[in-house]
């Protein structure tokens, strides 16, 4: 067989999403499995580019929390500590100001000057965690991670959360297939099927949106704020 091609249908992670984010937001992100959530936080994040279009970041500082992403797994939590910190600007020195509280909060005293890759997804998750709620970035990004960790852990966070997202400290977005958590701790909310923007607004209104068109397969476009 010579010269034999195969035509590769173009496929689009995501399309036409557009909203604004303004400081203090807090908005949730849900849909089904592979309809492109994860893929929006890394645009924000900065960690992939969009092929059209553009995210304009006035200035501030992000950091995403998810498994699959950040940190090195042969370091030990404490360099990956530094390390996630300089990514998002913050200077050495603060960062070893912030180690005992940062350690603290993850509850890893035993663990930190382990390699992360001996940790467990509960561990793993804490720290990074830990990490962002101590470097305070100007935008949190959570993919799914309020779910791992002990009941004990999770509520902690979600505590800590709840106060950011009150004193308008943190912008967040939060991504989960959780919409209890997400009414509990979103102002606004967007859905996305299809790898498309269904309705984007009011967290409730979203959130009946989604629930019927998972009751009875019927897209109803909300009306938007």
């Amino acid at each position: 067989m010579r010269h034999s091609f195969i035509r590769r249908r173009r496929f689009w992670a995501l399309r036409d999403v557009s909203f604004d984010l303004y400081r203090g937001d807090s908005l949730g992100v849900i849909g089904k499995n592979g309809v492109g959530k994860s893929t929006l936080l890394r645009l924000l994040a900065g960690v992939m580019s969009p092929d059209h279009g553009e995210i304009t970041n006035y200035g501030v500082t992000v950091a995403l929390l998810s498994l699959n992403l950040g940190f090195v797994p042969y370091l030990s939590g404490r360099e990956n500590i530094i390390l996630s910190g300089m990514f998002q600007g913050i200077p050495k020195k603060e960062l070893r100001q912030r180690m005992d509280a940062i350690i603290q909060f993850a509850e890893l005293e035993e663990f930190i000057d382990e390699p992360v890759a001996t940790y467990s997804s509960g561990m793993t998750a804490r720290l990074g965690f830990s990490i962002a709620l101590n470097t305070q970035p100007d935008v949190l990004l959570v993919d799914e991670i309020l779910g791992v960790g002990d009941a004990d852990f999770q509520e902690k966070s979600k505590a800590i959360m709840k106060d950011r997202i009150r004193s308008q400290d943190t912008t967040i977005v939060f991504v989960s297939h959780n919409a209890n958590l997400i009414r509990e701790l979103c102002n606004r909310a967007v859905w996305i099927e299809d790898r498309v923007v269904q309705i984007e607004g009011d967290t409730n209104a979203v959130l009946d949106a989604y629930t019927r068109f998972l009751k009875t397969g019927e897209k109803i476009v909300a009306a938007q704020s």
